[in-house]
């Protein structure tokens, strides 16, 4: 199942300007996993199912900025800024993931800097960091928020 982005309200959904729908659109099953944005709305972006852990999927968001989720192994799911700020290249939801002292990290595939999935904060770098964005679950068996998240 291809994921998809949706923009989105608590209540309606429609498709993202650029974004291709899957065959099953955003809803699933089990829900719909949706990312807080920079302007405060929600965007529905794929079903919980959608995710494998230790692999991201990139979602485009309505400012034209692009957030990178993840599902971890413990089953929480994470949304940073795709953009690396080391290069500029909107990769870090090709990353490799990880955990450090506990922590989830992707580390970029490029230069592999490591950027905490809970924060956004560079491992490797303390003047570095990604947006760190709020994750929910909601649909008819969850409603669950994962994240608070962080602008930066």
């Amino acid at each position: 199942m291809t994921p998809t982005a949706t923009a989105t309200t608590a209540t309606a959904a429609a498709p993202a300007p650029g974004v291709a729908a899957g065959p099953a659109g955003a809803r699933s099953k089990t829900g719909t996993v949706e990312i807080r944005c920079p302007d405060g709305g929600w965007l529905a972006v794929c079903g919980p199912d959608d995710l494998t852990p230790g692999r991201g999927v990139a979602a485009l968001l309505p400012d034209g900025s692009q957030a990178a989720l993840f599902l971890d192994r413990a089953g929480r799911i994470h949304a940073i800024g795709n953009r690396d700020p080391f290069t500029g290249a909107q990769v870090l939801s090709r990353g490799l993931t990880g955990s450090a002292a506990g922590r989830p990290f992707v580390a970029s595939p490029l230069l592999k800097q490591r950027f905490d999935l809970a924060t956004g904060d560079c491992l490797d770098d303390p003047e570095v960091s990604v947006p760190a964005y709020g994750v929910r679950v909601r649909g008819p068996e969850r409603k669950a928020a994962q994240g608070a998240g962080r602008a930066h």
